[in-house]
């Protein structure tokens, strides 16, 4: 009866102390992506399912953090099937999310099923640029849309996929409106060093 109790109060303090379900989830996430086709063409979109779910919602309607938390599970999904984690590990390198704007265009409600459609857009010296769609499969409506800078860490962009294609790759050309927010990034970026005074320390 101790040993229960002994669980119990064990599985209480693992769920206060960590996000218990997020990582339940990724782990399923990797497993599903490990057993399906990998995807030859490192460019291609694919799609994951989902529906919202009670756990998601604030007014009946998906939580607007829980959009990013989705983007999270598909990029996992997208890297594992295009060898993008394969090529990250064989040259020891790491990836973190460098930036990442969302613009929401119409609610997914309580019960409402959507497809969450992914690809990688293009990439320069230092980070991968995705593409990450919500679309509602009531009406196909593209619901949410949102732009991710993946940094790459130890290495670069170019070297993954000259690793992954056995081949120099050029890069495809930056859309109109994510070059606009790329340049906004970096804009951002050089008013917060002068802001922080680090371009001075640097000169």
């Amino acid at each position: 009866m101790w040993w229960l109790l002994w669980l119990l109060a064990a599985l209480l303090v693992l769920f206060c102390s960590l996000d218990v379900w997020y990582f339940l989830r990724v782990a399923a996430v990797v497993l599903r992506a490990w057993f399906q086709p990998q995807i030859r063409d490192i460019t291609a979109e694919q799609t994951l399912t989902g529906r919202v779910s009670p756990h998601d919602i604030d007014m009946c309607h998906m939580n607007n953090a829980r959009y990013l938390r989705e983007c999270d599970f598909a990029r996992f999904s997208l890297y594992i099937r295009n060898g993008v984690f394969k090529g990250l590990r064989a040259l020891k390198a790491s990836m973190v999310v460098g930036a990442t704007t969302i613009r929401y265009r119409r609610a997914l409600c309580i019960g409402e099923g959507f497809e969450l459609r992914s690809r990688i857009v293009t990439w320069d010296d230092k980070a991968f640029y995705l593409e990450q769609r919500f679309v509602s499969t009531k009406d196909g409506l593209v619901c949410a849309v949102m732009y991710c800078k993946q940094s790459i860490i130890r290495s670069s962009p170019d070297k993954i996929m000259q690793h992954l294609c056995k081949r120099k790759v050029d890069c495809p050309e930056f859309p109109e409106d994510l070059q606009h927010w790329v340049n906004f990034i970096s804009a951002s970026s050089q008013a917060l060093r002068a802001e922080g005074g680090l371009e001075e320390k640097s000169k």
